[in-house]
């Protein structure tokens, strides 16, 4: 029994020993190997910086200034938000409301614009969807949905914080009554 484990433990001893020593010689610096050039750095593939507050879905930069003389309804919203998902039906309506109004209704999401292009294929709501880059206490917004509302000169005129019933005749009044 002795003899046997002694065998095995041997084996093992010189099994590890040739096992370093390949690896040693294996990792010792070759000086005898010809000098190639050095490889070249791949670049990294950079993120495009953002130049603007908001792009459109195809990455194109977006601002407030591009719908001057219009008035613009600026819905902030999430995917996850359901409050802002339970107003779209309405905010639908008031769109199409509104178009004779000189309106132009866009909802900003800072999510990824891969989410929010999933999200309008998914739930088929034609709004003109945005990706929003800044961040949201910059523009005072503390929980969604936000809605602002600007004229037709760009000036923000009105703000509503929540979810809200849109298409009510009082604020189809309201809003088409702004200045």
């Amino acid at each position: 029994m002795y003899l046997r484990i002694n065998y095995f433990s041997t084996s093992i001893k010189y099994l590890t020993c040739s096992l370093l020593c390949l690896v040693f010689l294996n990792c010792k610096d070759n000086k005898d190997a010809k000098t190639t050039s050095p490889v070249k750095a791949q670049p990294l593939v950079q993120e495009k910086a953002v130049t603007s507050l908001y792009e459109d879905l195809e990455g194109n930069a977006v601002s407030l200034k591009d719908f001057k003389g219009k008035r613009i309804l600026m819905n902030y919203w999430a995917t996850w938000c359901r409050p802002c998902i339970e107003e779209m039906p309405d905010l639908l309506e008031l769109q199409s409301i509104l178009e004779k109004e000189n309106y132009v209704f866009l909802l900003a999401s800072d999510q990824s614009v891969e989410k929010i292009t999933k999200f309008k294929l998914d739930r088929g709501f034609d709004f003109k969807f945005i990706k929003y880059n800044g961040s949201y206490p910059e523009k005072d917004i503390s929980a969604l949905p936000v809605t602002l509302i600007y004229n037709e000169v760009g000036e923000q005129v009105a703000r509503f914080d929540g979810g809200m019933s849109w298409n009510t005749p009082e604020m189809v009044e309201r809003l088409t009554n702004i200045n």
